[in-house]
């Protein structure tokens, strides 16, 4: 076993890109018999977009189930990393793998959702704090505009902020994770591009729409 101890870290974020790449909107969707949620509405393998099908439980869960593959990873760290020598750096490439994993999943030709419930369920893994400030603020934009991307996107530029500021307060920074939480922010910003585009133009779908027919 020690031979393999320089190799955990790699080993981890290994099997946290794995567990990532698993695609619970389209599992979940054929398990209850709906629609591939990658050929209706935004065609997006997400909780938002199977939302659009119709089916509020299928939703529920698939967004529980990108949550928890993102927070498993990092809070199995957090719990019993030092034991083997693994720390707060470990706990950064374990979450943001899980979080490419949802991205680019190996289980499903690399194409995967945007990665909202996942990096939620990372941030929670981190701390609970982070996950909850992360949370509130989506649920904040989401409820006044309707716009789910909208508030991925509010969301996710503010959990760095929230990171740097309960420095101290609730938890002690590292760098590591901060960098983890920036790029996963900067990852979502770039896969809502054409939701950005949509915004501007006024056609985004709001929460709660239907696939046409």
């Amino acid at each position: 076993m020690d031979a393999l101890t320089p190799l955990l870290p790699v080993l981890t974020a290994l099997a946290a890109y794995l567990l990532g790449s698993l695609s619970f909107a389209v599992i979940v969707s054929s398990l209850m018999g709906l629609s591939d949620p990658r050929t209706y509405g935004s065609k997006n393998p997400g909780a938002t977009n199977v939302l659009r099908s119709g089916s509020k439980p299928a939703a529920v869960v698939t967004l529980l189930l990108d949550a928890a593959k993102g927070w498993l990873p990092v809070a199995l760290v957090a719990w019993y990393g030092r034991a083997w020598g693994l720390a707060e750096g470990t706990m950064a490439m374990a979450g943001l793998a899980a979080f490419v994993g949802h991205l680019f999943p190996v289980f499903f030709r690399f194409q995967g959702g945007k990665g909202v419930a996942t990096a939620l369920g990372v941030l929670f893994g981190i701390h609970w704090g982070l996950g909850l400030a992360t949370a509130a603020s989506w649920l904040i934009i989401a409820w006044f505009f309707r716009y789910s991307s909208l508030a991925s996107l509010v969301a996710a530029l503010f959990a760095p902020l929230y990171y740097v500021f309960g420095d101290g307060v609730a938890w002690s920074m590292d760098r590591g994770i901060l960098v983890a939480i920036v790029v996963m922010a900067l990852l979502l910003v770039w896969r809502h591009a054409q939701n950005i585009n949509r915004l501007v133009k006024g056609t985004e779908s709001r929460l709660g729409a239907k696939k046409a027919g």
